[in-house]
């Protein structure tokens, strides 16, 4: 334990990087690194937070969660790298719930800078975001933010732990460290002469290096820059992977839930007399707005609640989408404006009633993860464990603390494998029915799960939007750009629900439209905050999911009234080089400008989480409905380290986006949402999903993530494609509304 503490006191592991000169307000306490948050068993030392080594190995410790995106592959690599490792030497697992796991990136999307933005302020205020991030102390998995944190990070985390390796053997050979090399796994001397990681590990852990370790130069990368194997692939591909719904424990239980429809209103009463004598079923648990029913099997469980009689009491919002509606459009008043982070020369002087205007709108959407929610909890002992696919585990210590009274040393987190997570995940709602049910079910292992109709239900839902847009042109050159977006507040109604309780603007309402790098002589972006209505929460790329449609529709649209093609209209008006560069990469990818008999394509631009992605779809007219019929994308992140897992993310991404934009909607009717399960909240088929091809860039000066910025462009690129092909310009998602697909 002396070794792991002094390991744990090195600021170096931690980027303790004077920021601001030092001069911070509680500079000393930031400067501080949290403790190593690791408790070695007999035989395995935690050279650092991120790598663990025992007789087996050298197993990466990931403090972002794997919902398959492919994070835990990269982040293994970051530290393998400095460890002269193959992938194929380490294991990599879930970090246990620590405030030394802290995100400072996410964080760096709230500031009021756009990315485009590289002046002294706008570089310091990122860098001084890892300030209140560690204070916070949220281990977070969200926003793009996974690689941009742990790039420094992890690096550095290697490093430490291969500088350390090489000393002890130094010392143990009486020669100078500087005249030994690392490779897979193995200290080498001058003669050849070898030592194992695995046999230096406790030794190493009692040196503390008097310096920051270099890293290596990109010239010098083996691993990252290449496309690796996916470390969770064969699990993954085997069945062996252990996602929260496939955890078995001796003496489990199982759950599910049935609570109030009409999100958020009170059960006033209920009737279980039928379903407390159904085989297998041992308990009705109530919950503040419904009840959990224990079972002997998830199936029975479910049956279960089918056959309790409810009495649900009325939604605290509008009832209906016709109201919710209404309801956006009445809050494009002075007095809900949130925020107007673009105002740039003078919109009001430049534009006149007679000016180009229009209005889309965007519905709620589901976030629809393939593992339904699930998660299991055992109190015992004075002891609580949660095992959860999760985007949030130092938020569910905080909630355990609440509701059980433990302390945290006496809170475990397991972090398993998400079957998808898009933003679902950070939410708290089953954490707490889970932790509720295991309260009842004292010394007794409980995994609860939700049916696909309760899931589908009870989201926090992509807010619905509406957006106003009124233009100047003159000829082609666009004068002025007005751009109003409302919608309820992700922030306000995912931090409440947090119990935090955020000041000021939320940025989410104009994610996608403040920020994009285009140059206008007058361009004023707003953003009006609706009502708090339907809870609504982070769904993949949050505002920019919405905000893109709305401002890449009217760009289009603006380009056909002047009468130039839409790519060269954009690029008329941007200004930022990578992001012109990914235009005229995916126009070369494309073939844009050239057609095809009954074919056309849309193009589409959006700049979110700080990465350039433009997209091009192409749809055909058939018989049975419109056609799919090829795809484009092109990304900037800077720096690429696994460009097959980023092409992957890409596609994910797009797919994820077309298919909201062709079905997707999450409608109210009595307070309640009508869609259920897949078949009336469809997806992309795989048989309607188009090839898609993919370029990668590498001109930004900064490191970006790619969980996200895929999904943003591609409704409009498709809009913009079915206006080519029909002439019919969609304003309002989703598109089946108004044409049929094949």
């Amino acid at each position: 334990m002396a070794r792991l503490m002094k390991i744990a006191r090195r600021g170096f592991l931690f980027g303790s990087v004077a920021l601001l000169g030092g001069v911070a307000f509680g500079w000393w306490r930031y400067a501080t690194p949290h403790g190593n948050p690791l408790q070695p068993a007999e035989g395995q030392t935690a050279l650092t937070p991120y790598v663990l080594i025992d007789a087996s190995g050298v197993t990466v410790i990931a403090p972002r969660a794997e919902m398959g995106q492919g994070v835990h592959t990269t982040l293994a690599a970051l530290v393998a790298e400095e460890m002269d490792l193959d992938l194929t030497q380490v294991k990599v697992i879930h970090g246990p719930a620590s405030a030394a796991y802290y995100n400072a990136a996410v964080l760096g999307e709230g500031i009021p800078f756009a990315p485009t933005d590289d002046s002294w302020l706008a570089e310091t205020a990122r860098k001084a975001m890892d300030i209140p991030a560690k204070f916070l102390g949220l281990q977070i998995t969200g926003g793009s933010s996974s690689i941009p944190d742990a790039f420094d990070k992890m690096r550095l985390a290697g490093s430490a732990a291969r500088a350390a390796l090489v000393e002890a053997a130094a010392r143990r050979w009486n020669l100078p460290a500087a005249t030994l090399a690392t490779e897979g796994g193995k200290v080498i001397a001058p003669d050849g002469t070898t030592l194992a990681y695995t046999d230096l590990a406790p030794d190493a852990a009692g040196i503390d290096l008097p310096a920051e370790p270099p890293l290596k130069p990109r010239t010098d990368w083996k691993l990252l820059g290449r496309t690796q194997p996916r470390t969770d692939m064969v699990a993954k591909v085997t069945g062996t992977a252990q996602f929260a719904i496939d955890l078995r424990l001796p003496d489990m239980r199982f759950a599910t839930v049935r609570t109030n429809p009409r999100l958020g209103g009170p059960m006033t009463g209920y009737d279980a007399s039928a379903a407390v004598t159904m085989p297998g079923v041992e308990r009705i648990i109530p919950l503040d707005n419904g009840v959990a029913v224990v079972a002997t099997n998830t199936w029975t469980a479910m049956q279960a609640t089918d056959a309790i009689a409810f009495d649900w009491g009325p939604a605290p919002y509008p009832a209906t989408s016709t109201e919710i509606a209404e309801t956006l459009r009445a809050a494009f008043t002075e007095d809900r404006k949130d925020s107007t982070n673009r105002d740039d020369g003078d919109v009001d002087a430049t534009l006149s009633p007679d000016d180009w205007q229009a209005e889309y709108s965007a519905p709620y959407l589901a976030h629809a993860t393939m593992e339904p929610m699930s998660s299991a909890a055992l109190l015992k002992d004075g002891k609580l464990t949660v095992w959860s696919g999760n985007q949030l585990p130092t938020q569910i210590v905080a909630e355990a603390r609440a509701l059980t009274g433990l302390p945290p040393e006496a809170i475990t987190v397991e972090t398993l494998l998400m079957g998808g997570g898009f933003g679902r995940r950070a939410e708290m709602d089953i954490i707490r029915q889970t932790i509720s049910v295991a309260k009842a079910m004292e010394g007794t292992p409980v995994l609860l799960t939700w049916s696909r109709e309760e899931d589908m239900t009870h989201d926090a839902y992509r807010p619905a939007a509406i957006a106003r847009v009124r233009a100047k042109l003159d000829g082609g050159t666009l004068m002025a750009f007005d751009f109003a977006t409302c919608s309820s507040s992700v922030v306000e109604s995912q931090a409440g629900r947090l119990g935090y309780s955020i000041p000021g603007p939320d940025g989410a309402i104009v994610q996608g439209a403040w920020e994009q790098p285009y140059r206008f002589a007058n361009h004023r972006v707003t953003g009006y905050r609706a009502p708090a209505m339907v809870p609504v929460g982070s769904w993949r790329s949050v505002g920019a999911s919405q905000n893109a449609f709305f401002h890449e529709t009217a760009i289009d649209e603006l380009a056909r009234t002047a009468g130039i093609d839409p790519l060269e209209f954009r690029l008329a008006h941007i200004d930022h080089d990578p992001s012109r560069k990914v235009l005229e990469a995916v126009a070369d990818l494309s073939g844009w400008g050239t057609t095809t008999a009954g074919r056309a394509k849309g193009i589409a631009f959006c700049m979110s989480f700080g990465v350039p992605v433009a997209e091009v779809i192409e749809v055909e007219d058939t018989p049975a409905g419109l056609r799919l019929t090829g795809a484009w994308i092109t990304a900037d992140v800077g720096t690429a380290l696994d460009p097959g897992n980023i092409e992957a993310q890409l596609q994910g991404g797009m797919i994820y986006g077309l298919s909201a934009a062709i079905r997707g909607e999450i409608t109210f009717a009595d307070g309640m949402a009508e869609q259920a399960n897949f078949w009336d909240y469809e997806p992309l088929r795989l048989s309607q999903c188009p090839p898609i091809a993919t370029r990668i860039l590498e001109n930004l000066p900064h490191i970006r993530g790619i969980g996200e910025p895929g999904t943003p462009p591609a409704a409009p690129a498709l809009g913009n494609a079915i206006f080519a092909l029909t002439g019919q310009r969609l304003h309002d998602l989703p598109f089946a509304r108004s044409m049929g697909f094949a």
